[in-house]
């Protein structure tokens, strides 16, 4: 029977272990990259509003701006939002509804 040395089995289990290591090490750095670019997302969204409404105090129609392809991203997500979520579904009668069914 051959003979094991710990320091042998530490170095293989080590050289195992730093595959399993270097695989979420590049995970954990490709999350954080997301987590920031979401974060400077949220920032530049801010900016966007800021200078649209800047735009309007300085006289710019909402009309005017739409025509030169300007137009308040905001209201757009707002309507987005608002189509994805229908208001006006009509609830179908369960079985236990229907005439003659007992209570």
């Amino acid at each position: 029977m051959a003979t094991i040395s710990i320091e042998q089995a530490q170095t293989q289990a080590r050289a195992l272990l730093d595959t399993r290591i270097e695989s979420v090490t590049a995970l954990v750095k490709v999350r954080q990259r997301v987590a920031d670019l979401k974060e400077q997302l949220a920032e530049a969204e801010k900016d966007d509003k800021r200078a649209y409404v800047r735009a309007t105090k300085d006289g710019w129609t909402a009309e005017q701006l739409k025509k030169l392809g300007l137009e308040n991203s905001a209201a757009g997500r707002r309507r987005n939002a608002r189509r994805s979520t229908p208001s006006d579904i009509t609830q179908q009668p369960s079985p236990d509804d229907s005439p003659g069914a007992e209570s």
